[in-house]
């Protein structure tokens, strides 16, 4: 498996999604852009689909997307059984994502997060790892969730 990112957003996060992808980079991490590219109105669940696919083919380890609040977004990907995907406003929601929840994708709002924020949720996103533990049993149970 690659250590790329994979980055998505529909038409009300592309400019935060483009530092976000400058931020990676700068990182020194391949940045995978699936855009998308221009101002044009799209769906979110389409970009939502691309970033899944990018880790379920190992393209990217993890992902980071983004719609204007991030709200549609993040339910679309959820959808995922193989994603757990966390919408986050600050650095400790990204932090505790990644510690309690080994969430693979951090979900942003271009409308309601701002870029230094944005950023320090990426590093918190990229930098903290699954604490395992007593958190272990709960993460299985989120990819095998039963029908209700």
């Amino acid at each position: 498996m690659t250590d790329a990112i994979a980055l998505a957003s529909d038409h009300g996060a592309i400019d935060l999604r483009a530092q976000l992808r400058e931020h990676v980079t700068a990182r020194g991490l391949e940045a995978v852009d699936l855009g998308t590219h221009g101002p044009d109105s799209v769906d979110y669940p389409d970009f939502a689909a691309a970033l899944a696919k990018s880790i379920q083919e190992g393209r990217a380890a993890r992902g980071i997307l983004l719609c204007g609040t991030g709200i549609g977004a993040s339910i679309a990907i959820n959808r995922y059984p193989f994603i757990r995907a966390a919408l986050v406003h600050d650095v400790t929601g990204a932090r505790l994502c990644r510690e309690h929840n080994d969430a693979n994708v951090l979900v942003l709002g271009g409308r309601t997060t701002g870029p230094e924020v944005a950023r320090q949720c990426v590093d918190a996103f990229l930098d903290v790892g699954f604490e395992g533990g007593r958190h272990v049993r709960r993460v299985e149970k989120l990819g095998a969730m039963p029908a209700v």
